[in-house]
């Protein structure tokens, strides 16, 4: 398929997020929360209950058996297989962060390896951040592997490379907020957004923020219309700061929060 400034590519991965995906673990450990899932087994159990909470995706970080965040194939295929067992009918997909490697040439050799993987061990789909060097070759080898790719937009300057050719179109733009105040966090989504309306990027947006921003932005998300993403990967407590049980709880928190207009 041919790229074409974010275009949308595959129509049942990128409409099947309406409202939430939930992001199960991220580079958390379970020192940070106790329910944060790292073993294939945790993941199959996060990500069904996440699911039954209204959940429409999950986004995981696979993990070595040294429990280090792991991109290589086993590792990937043995977390996929087991959440996929969990939940059939819903889009399993995965990071491919640099932070994991430090190293985009042994990023792309442990990704291309993914194209082995049996059906039921592959991800529908993986975030590759632009921010990072070598993310368009990743796109590529993705591709090969028949793994559907989501662009992570942490930037204005982000925004307008999601507007350049890749080899299959994005299914989703991914605009994340870091490090960023609550206060500030919506003005910082809408810069992104407005700018990647002006570039011609046209695939389904999930908004999220992390941290203090995480909330603020599951609210706008509704208000905007677009989808968003929830998890103990974003955030550990509730909208108040509330702690919570479980990602679960986080999504069924979250789909209020969407759904609700702040008062005043």
């Amino acid at each position: 398929m041919d790229g074409n400034s974010g275009q949308m590519g595959e129509p049942g991965l990128a409409t099947r997020i309406r409202r939430v995906k939930a992001c199960l673990n991220g580079q958390r450990s379970p020192a940070e929360h106790d329910a944060v899932p790292v073993t294939p087994a945790q993941l199959a159990v996060a990500a069904a209950a996440a699911v039954a909470a209204g959940a429409e995706a999950v986004h995981v970080h696979p993990r070595g058996s040294d429990g280090r965040q792991s991109l290589r194939v086993a590792d990937v295929g043995a977390a996929v297989a087991a959440i996929r067992a969990a939940i059939p009918v819903t889009p399993v997909g995965v990071t491919t962060g640099l932070w994991i490697t430090n190293d985009p040439v042994a990023r792309r050799d442990d990704i291309a390896e993914w194209a082995n993987l049996a059906d039921e061990q592959r991800p529908d789909f993986a975030s590759v951040n632009l921010s990072e060097p070598g993310w368009q070759e990743l796109t590529a080898v993705l591709d090969e592997a028949g793994i559907g790719a989501e662009a992570g937009v942490w930037s204005v300057a982000d925004a307008e490379l999601a507007a350049e050719p890749v080899p299959a179109d994005w299914i989703r733009i991914l605009v994340e907020i870091s490090q960023t105040p609550a206060a500030e966090a919506r003005t910082r989504a809408d810069e992104i957004l407005t700018r990647l309306r002006e570039v011609g990027v046209t695939a389904p947006i999930v908004l999220h923020g992390e941290g203090e921003s995480c909330w603020p932005l599951v609210t706008h998300a509704g208000l905007l219309g677009l989808a968003t993403r929830i998890g103990l990967e974003d955030v550990l407590t509730g909208p108040r700061g509330e702690p919570v049980a479980d990602n679960a709880e986080l999504v069924r928190l979250a789909l209020v929060e969407w759904t609700v207009a702040p008062s005043g």
